[in-house]
């Protein structure tokens, strides 16, 4: 996959939010009810109010029982097959881009950034759905970093959200990514929680701090996955910030729900040639199912899968 002369850049998201509607990665509901509340005392009581970082030297975090309740991609849930075929589909250029034959032509691309126009389309699902996804690869390990401070979608889906993370290590002088990276009985997967809000978590991520954190990440875990589940791009600016960081950006889509024109004006605020590609979420009914993935603003960047 290539990256040759440029189109114009209209024409470009034009054909990209084309491409979108092609695919159907459904969304099932998630029964609050059944979700798992059994995480230790140690994880109950450790506060990223009180900046004291989880020793997870010994521990391992379950989130199994929540991600089966929530019909995640994990064995024994009720998630369609079709949706594990779709996430199959949705991660083999990831992969090829990260560590494979493509690893060549897209720069940090074991970096990848999940994101979508507005809230509501399912960023963070398809971000854990992913990620899940990702760590059955037998040759790789995945971290998922919980970067939408705001909402904290991951950690709340996961039950981390009183957990220290992100926002920690990035106001700390002493913290360092290993400090409050939790290993999860989910094999090869590690996840890095948002840690406690703060109001200008813009300037953090855009500091020289976020730099040397992601600097640090990429030299310190060189062959894993990294998956930064970001705000949405119209609602603050924290995600373009991120967009610069990363090799790869996966940008989520409602289906029925998004309209094409803030589909295109987010995807506007992505950099020009930066490896992108599109999902379609919670289009439930549809036959025809495929995945889109290129390069914005690239002239030979178009790759299609159906069924």
């Amino acid at each position: 996959m290539g990256m040759k002369s440029k189109k114009s850049e209209q024409t470009t998201i034009a054909q990209l939010v084309e491409a979108s509607s092609v695919n159907a990665v459904s969304t099932p509901p998630i029964n609050e009810n059944k979700l798992n509340e059994s995480l230790s005392e140690k994880l109950t009581n450790s506060s990223a109010s009180d900046n004291r970082p989880l020793d997870v030297n010994n521990e391992t975090v379950n989130i199994m029982d929540r991600l089966v309740a929530s019909h995640m991609l994990v064995p024994g849930s009720n998630l369609d097959p079709m949706v594990v075929d779709d996430y199959r589909r949705i991660k083999r250029p990831l992969v090829s881009n990260a560590c494979g034959r493509d690893k060549a032509l897209v720069e940090r691309g074991n970096l990848i950034l999940v994101t979508s126009s507005i809230p509501g389309e399912g960023k963070s699902y398809t971000s854990v759905n992913l990620a899940l996804s990702l760590s059955q690869e037998m040759d790789n390990t995945v971290l998922l970093v919980d970067c939408d401070v705001a909402k904290q979608g991951v950690s709340r889906m996961l039950g981390l959200e009183n957990i220290a993370g992100l926002v920690d290590v990035l106001e700390s002088d002493t913290l360092h990514i290993g400090d409050v990276l939790l290993h999860t009985d989910v094999p090869n997967l590690r996840v890095v929680s948002a840690g406690k809000k703060n109001e200008y978590m813009t300037e953090l991520l855009a500091s020289q701090r976020m730099s040397n954190l992601v600097n640090e990440i990429i030299n310190r875990y060189s062959n894993r996955i990294i998956i930064f589940d970001g705000p949405p791009l119209l609602a603050t600016p924290q995600t373009r910030v991120l967009a610069e960081l990363v090799g790869q950006v996966v940008f989520v889509v409602e289906s029925g729900k998004t309209p094409q024109t803030l589909v295109e004006d987010a995807i506007k605020l992505i950099p020009e040639g930066q490896a992108i590609g599109l999902v379609m979420n919670k289009n439930i009914g549809q036959n025809k199912r495929g995945y889109y993935y290129g390069h914005y603003g690239s002239e030979d960047h178009e790759t299609k899968a159906d069924s």
